[in-house]
């Protein structure tokens, strides 16, 4: 019986130093997006109170990095880390370092303690999302929290990792707007489409313009239920608001903390009722127009014969350039109703001066004089890919939404091209099949693992211009979403799977794989208190 019990003793601490030498999975780590490269290996540490943060002074960011570093492992982590010890996180910018690329980062755990090393501040902080899922992930103990040996070298497949807001059908406060961005940072994504006007209302303020936030900012009433109700319902109750130039710039000034750009988007030359109710003489009848109350496209637009048109334009985009730091701003272009100008004498008398054959090449004339303000202001116009009809603006880059095909062309004709079709990143459509249970949305349905098939490189274009695929986006379209609530909702976790789809690379993406590991990922976002669609 003694030599048996004895026996069993061994058995036991073999099975439990066995246990402390078994490398953990890689889907265990629950990492989101998915690293470029992980090696694991079998050793343990323990990060402590005793241990410090370090960095080599490589940039000024630095500074900051460890300050946001420090807070969150106190705040989230309960780990109070200070000044230099023995084991430490050490954060290494050294921009002759290009091995990972603008944007890469390393992160080598080990007995010396955690090395965070990369080319530019941006990839510092995108290894401390990943170093934040991996304490998610890690043994917690009394004394700490234990940690794999490992190396994980990471970089983004592309260079555009977007989410859209609009704000045009509903308005968001800048405290919410803070938030969202906060969720891409999460997500390590790097651009914030911010689209600020629609018919339904104009959200930015300008000095020489006054009437747009004081006209074009409210509509009278909102419709209840969808569009394709009939009888329609309203609310009869004015709504709207807009962002002073303060507001939009502490915006800014946030998104570049979180390394994340903010491409704001000014609609023309259709999705312009709000616009043209305060100022009604840049339309083709003159007006009277009031900001649109139902959704849809509407046949009111700029008057591209009218020169006052452009002069109105070009002082708005100078004070959004002011504003937007970001090299791009966004025009929009889409879904503009050629009735106005089939019916007017000035823009029919454009067509003839400027020896165009109809109005898709108006419409190109218009985003071409738009292309020459921005190259004027340094900037990159970015349109929908209606632009694409009538002839491209030299320079411009085309955003697809209507399917891939536009983008297709776009870059087999030499230009740059975001990624957003309806089919894979619309996430103002429903999370399921089952409709009577989801919150009224616009129609169609994308569900996760759908958004997680996209590719923004398909078939079709030719090898040697895949490169001017800059990445994609996903798009969360307002009419049916009233409330920060349901914004969370829509977008998350069809978030997450865009994330991965635009950072990981595409032969390591595996949807069961993804599933597990975003397990890590929804008890991230109930800590943050995240109003996300639980997973079926």
């Amino acid at each position: 019986m003694f030599i048996k019990r004895i026996n069993t003793i061994i058995v036991l601490l073999l099975i439990s130093m066995m246990g402390c030498n078994t490398k953990p999975s890689i889907n265990q780590l629950g990492l989101v997006p998915l690293p470029k490269s992980i090696d694991v290996s079998t050793g343990k540490t323990i990060l402590t109170n005793l241990w410090g943060i370090q960095h080599n002074g490589g940039h000024h960011d630095l500074e900051t990095l460890t300050a946001e570093l420090s807070s969150a492992l106190k705040t989230t982590y309960n780990l109070n880390l200070t000044g230099e010890s023995d084991q430490s996180i050490f954060l290494n910018v050294d921009s002759k370092n290009q091995a990972l690329g603008d944007e890469g980062y390393e992160i080598i755990i080990s007995d010396a303690g955690i090395n965070m090393n990369s080319s530019a501040p941006n990839g510092i902080f995108y290894g401390m999302q990943t170093l934040y899922q991996l304490l998610d992930s890690g043994v917690q103990l009394e004394s700490g929290i234990e940690l794999t040996h490992l190396t994980i070298s990471d970089e983004p497949r592309f260079k555009w990792r977007g989410m859209h807001l609009d704000v045009g059908r509903h308005y968001f406060d800048v405290e919410f707007i803070k938030k969202y961005i906060d969720y891409l940072a999460l997500h390590k994504m790097n651009i914030f489409h911010w689209h600020l006007t629609e018919d339904q209302g104009w959200r930015v303020a300008i000095n020489k313009y006054p009437k747009l936030t004081e006209i074009s900012a409210y509509r009278d009433e909102s419709l209840i239920g969808h569009y394709r109700d009939k009888p329609r319902r309203w609310d009869g109750k004015k709504y709207g608001g807009y962002y002073t130039k303060a507001e939009m710039k502490e915006v800014v000034a946030y998104a570049q903390t979180k390394y994340v750009t903010v491409v704001p988007e000014i609609e023309m030359p259709g999705h312009t009722r709000a616009v043209l109710a305060a100022y009604p003489e840049l339309s083709c009848t003159g007006g009277p127009h009031t900001v649109a109350k139902l959704w849809g496209v509407h046949k009111e637009v700029f008057c591209a014969g009218k020169e006052s048109t452009f002069e109105f334009l070009e002082t708005v985009l100078t004070e959004v350039a002011e504003i937007f730091p970001s090299k791009y701003i966004h025009i929009g272009g889409d879904e503009c109703p050629k009735d106005r100008w089939k019916e007017h004498d000035l823009d029919q008398q454009r067509i003839q001066a400027e020896g165009l054959k109809d109005e898709h090449e108006l419409q190109s004339y218009f985003i071409k004089r738009i292309e020459g303000v921005l190259d004027g202001l340094g900037k990159n116009l970015i349109g929908w890919d209606e632009i694409l009809e009538g002839g491209l603006a030299p320079d411009a880059i085309v955003q697809s939404w209507r399917g891939m095909d536009g983008g297709i062309a776009a870059a087999n004709a030499g230009h740059e091209v975001i990624m957003s079709p309806t089919s894979h990143a619309y996430f103002d459509y429903y999370q399921s099949e089952d409709k009577e249970n989801e919150p009224l949305a616009i129609g169609g349905f994308l569900s996760l693992e759908k958004v997680y098939e996209f590719d923004p490189v398909p078939p079709g274009i030719d090898p040697e211009k895949e490169h001017f695929i800059l990445g994609g986006q996903g798009n969360v379209w307002t009419e049916y979403i009233s409330t920060p609530e349901k914004v969370e909702y829509m977008a998350i976790p069809r978030m997450s799977a865009m994330a991965e789809v635009l950072w990981s690379q595409e032969s390591d993406r595996n949807y069961e794989n993804f599933s597990t590991r975003m397990d890590w990922q929804y008890k991230r976002f109930d800590r943050l208190k995240v109003n996300y669609r639980k997973p079926n």
